[in-house]
This record gives structure tokens, C-alpha cells and sequence, in this order.
């Protein structure tokens, strides 16, 4: 059997078997892994997403389980208290510990990507599969939006970037623009946001990869060497 065929920017986002999906409150890191997971599903990649999100309650890739397995998805995701409040950290290990190592074992075949939450906080869950997650190659992808708060400028933004770094114990590979405004997206928006997205990159020393588009402005010009990526499913709060 062939080996799965990543096209465009999906081949750029997920060149390795472990990829980290990190980025400050409301940038819109979940959104993006949902579509990246489902392209990479679409590829033919055995797909897996790891739901390491306990920062925020409302914008968690576990809520959308049953459409991403139907859409052929696996989703895993640490058992969480009675109160919702604490971990269970041995659920936490017994779920995510066996996809890193089965995507490590199969680079060519499966794909693991990993939403890892909200700033430092969300990065502490991380922290504690490190030494795995870098005992092998990795991407760890730095998702800016420039239309969130904290996030509105370079410095901020790479200020957070090395706040998330600190906790996880991972270097980020590759920085992604998400500006957007939902539905009153247009390319004004993208631009500016991938004017700032550069700038990140640019003073965190790392390549800007991709930005998000939504439906209809797939054909913008490639900026430098980032690619357009689609993103045509987005979370919503739930009084949305």
C-alpha cells in the first residue's frame, strides 16, 4: 500500500508523526486542529487528536468527538474529575502515552496532533510528555491571531510563545497565522494578520509555515514562503 500524500501546506504543517498544536486563550488553536485533523484524515493518514485542553471548557476538541470519529478521527482525551476541576493523571498518561508512541512507531502512516490548551497553564499538561514527544521528531506549531487580546503584537505574542515553551518543556518548530474575524473575514484581515504573524516569526526565530483562510479566499497569494490552509470548521461558544 502507498504511503499517505500530504497536499500543500498539510505536507508543510505535518511533516512528522507528533505534532503540537500551541498558542495563547481564544487564537483559535482548536478550530485549526479540527481541520487539521480532518485534512490529514482526507490524505489518508491514520489521524489522531489528543484533546489536552484544560484551560477552557468552551472551546475543547472533545465536544466535537462524534463528528470527527465519523469523519474518521480518533479522538483522545484525559479522564477529568467529577467536579471537572483536577485531572486524573493517570488517565491522563494511560491515554495520551500509548498515540504518541504508535505514531512514532508508524512516521509514514499515522498522524497525532495534539491541542495543548490555553498558555502556560494549558502547557503544564504537556510538560509531562516532553522526553517523549522529543524523543523522536516533532513539530510544535505557535497558532497567533492577531485580533485577540495579548496576542495584537510581536512581542507580546513571543513574550507568550516562551512562556509556553518554559512549561512544556518543547521548543515551538513553526509559527501559523489565525487572524480572522468569523463570518466578517476578508482579506484585509489575513493580510494584516500575516504581517504580524512575520513579525512573530521573525523575533522568535522561527519559519511562519501557513496561514488560515476561510471558503473563498483559498486563492491568496503565498506570502514568502507560507501557504494558504484552509479553515472551513470553526468553534463556537456555546451562546453563539
Amino acid at each position: 500500500m502507498a504511503s499517505p500524500s500530504a497536499p500543500g501546506a498539510l505536507a508543510a504543517l505535518l511533516p512528522a508523526p507528533v505534532t503540537v498544536v500551541a498558542g495563547h486563550y481564544g487564537v483559535g488553536k482548536t478550530s485549526f486542529c479540527l481541520n487539521l485533523a480532518l485534512q490529514a484524515a482526507r490524505a489518508g493518514f491514520r489521524t489522531v487528536l489528543a484533546d489536552l485542553d484544560v484551560v477552557n471548557p468552551y472551546f475543547r476538541a472533545t465536544e466535537y468527538r462524534a463528528f470527527l470519529e465519523e469523519a474518521g478521527v480518533e479522538v483522545v482525551a484525559p479522564v477529568f474529575s467529577e467536579r471537572g476541576s483536577n485531572l486524573d493523571v493517570p488517565s491522563l498518561n494511560g491515554a495520551v502515552v500509548p498515540a504518541i508512541q504508535a505514531a512514532q512507531a508508524a512516521p509514514d502512516r499515522v498522524r497525532l496532533i495534539i491541542d495543548a490548551g490555553g498558555d502556560d497553564a494549558g502547557a503544564t499538561a504537556l510538560g509531562r510528555f516532553a522526553p517523549l514527544i522529543a524523543a523522536a521528531p516533532y513539530q510544535m506549531l505557535y497558532v497567533v491571531n492577531s485580533r485577540r487580546l495579548l496576542t495584537s503584537s510581536a512581542p507580546e505574542a513571543v513574550g507568550i510563545l516562551r512562556e509556553i515553551e518554559a512549561k512544556a518543556r518543547l521548543s515551538a518548530t513553526a509559527v501559523v497565522s489565525n487572524a480572522h474575524l468569523k463570518e466578517a473575514t476578508d482579506e484585509d484581515v489575513v493580510k494584516q494578520g500575516l504581517d504580524m504573524a512575520a513579525a512573530v516569526a521573525r523575533e522568535g526565530g522561527l519559519p511562519l509555515l501557513a496561514y488560515t483562510v476561510p471558503p473563498g479566499l483559498e486563492m491568496l497569494p503565498v506570502a514568502g514562503e507560507a501557504q494558504p490552509f484552509p479553515l472551513t470548521v470553526t468553534v463556537r461558544a456555546p451562546w453563539e
